[in-house]
């Protein structure tokens, strides 16, 4: 008796159960988590409201944001740290607006080295070194070229400079490791307007002189130095001026004048005077590097009272300045004494310091702020930066 009433009350129980469709649910749920994953994969950037309780985002019509572009950074990126920075890190001014805390994207190129000094040696290599590696040995220059006017083409690979034969002054181009050595052009001034390459490596701005007479009467040419007919343009007019320096943007040439820095285009035009030089208050005979944009020079600026120097070239620094204001900018020096600095092609600087008895480098961000600093090797503590390229 107690077996058939319990098999009667089953009976009335499962006629009051609904009956579900399970394939049809399974269907459904997985159709559910197949839309999910679509939208995770096509809008990452869109916030899960509720993820952690499996709440679905509904995504409606007329309601929905509209998508980013794919190299837009998605608003829950978490920021790059800070490099570590040590006591002599900060910048004394960093310049206003600037961030002092930047995330190290850039990194310090390959730097090429020559003598400092003249040692009465008739030859001597250059060298290149880049933080992390060994420094290496390049091909061997006559000391006029090295000490006065050496340049290397932004990407490292050629080199340029003048030698005389005794007759003439000749330009001359090879790759770095000395190969393919070919003279291009003679009677070049080799002191006063130094060949510089201009940013794609294909052209080379010159003076064209008198035989030995360097420093006279001349004319600016644009030389066409990978072209098999070594085509020359040349510049209408004749700046009264030293030293060129290209802009990595190729729209600039800096060039010393009788008592400062002129900018001009690559036709010889004269753009602009860079401000607070005079006969007889701040003098520069020597600039050493030009920021990308001809905004910002690397320079050895003298009191007029001073020892102006001479033609001969000097790549030493002891102040950047801003081209359009004539301002200095400041230095993340750490109490150092500045020795150089190389502008590379995305604004950043390599900053050369005295050291203890040696030196180090610093590559310092476009807005003033040290991203980090290397111990030069020893081997190369008498000898000086001729260069900073990729």
């Amino acid at each position: 008796m107690n077996d058939e009433r319990l098999r009667l009350d089953l009976t009335d129980l499962a006629d009051e159960v609904t009956v579900v469709d399970l394939r049809d649910r399974t269907l459904r749920t997985s159709r559910r988590l197949g839309i999910q994953r679509a939208v995770a994969t096509s809008a990452a950037a869109l916030v899960l409201v509720a993820a952690a309780a499996g709440t679905a985002l509904a995504i409606r019509p007329n309601g929905s944001p509209v998508p980013l572009p794919a190299d837009t950074p998605s608003v829950t990126a978490t920021p790059s740290p800070s490099p570590t920075r040590s006591p002599s890190n900060s910048p004394s001014a960093p310049p206003s607006g600037g961030s002092s805390a930047i995330a190290p994207t850039v990194a310090i190129g390959r730097l090429f080295y020559g003598p400092a000094e003249v040692t009465g040696a008739k030859t001597a290599n250059l060298r290149s070194w880049r933080p992390g590696d060994n420094p290496a040995q390049l091909l061997a220059l006559p000391d006029l070229a090295w000490k006065g006017n050496v340049s290397v083409s932004s990407d490292g690979r050629r080199v340029a400079w003048v030698d005389s034969d005794g007759s003439s002054n000749n330009l001359f181009v090879a790759n770095a490791d000395g190969s393919d050595r070919r003279k291009v052009r003679s009677d070049v001034d080799p002191y006063c307007v130094t060949t510089v390459w201009s940013p794609d490596g294909r052209q080379l701005l010159f003076r064209e002189t008198k035989p030995n007479a360097a420093g006279g009467p001349g004319r600016y040419g644009v030389l066409e130095a990978r072209s098999t007919g070594k085509g020359v343009r040349w510049w209408t007019t004749e700046p009264e001026a030293c030293h060129a320096l290209w802009s990595a943007d190729g729209q600039t040439i800096a060039l010393n004048t009788d008592a400062g820095v002129a900018l001009y285009g690559t036709d010889g035009t004269t753009k602009r005077v860079v401000p607070g030089f005079s006969p007889d208050g701040w003098r520069s005979n020597d600039i050493a590097s030009l920021s990308p944009d001809g905004s910002r020079i690397a320079l050895l600026r003298k009191k007029a009272a001073g020892d102006a120097g001479d033609v001969a070239r000097d790549l030493r620094v002891n102040v950047v300045l801003d081209t359009r204001t004539g301002k200095e900018i400041r230095l993340p020096l750490g109490g150092r004494e500045l020795r150089q600095v190389y502008f590379q092609t995305d604004g950043s600087m390599v900053v050369r310091v005295r050291d203890g008895s040696g030196h180090a480098v610093l590559l310092v961000h476009a807005n003033g702020s040290k991203i980090s600093e290397t111990a030069e090797p020893a081997s190369l503590k008498d000898m000086q930066i001729l260069a900073a390229a990729g």
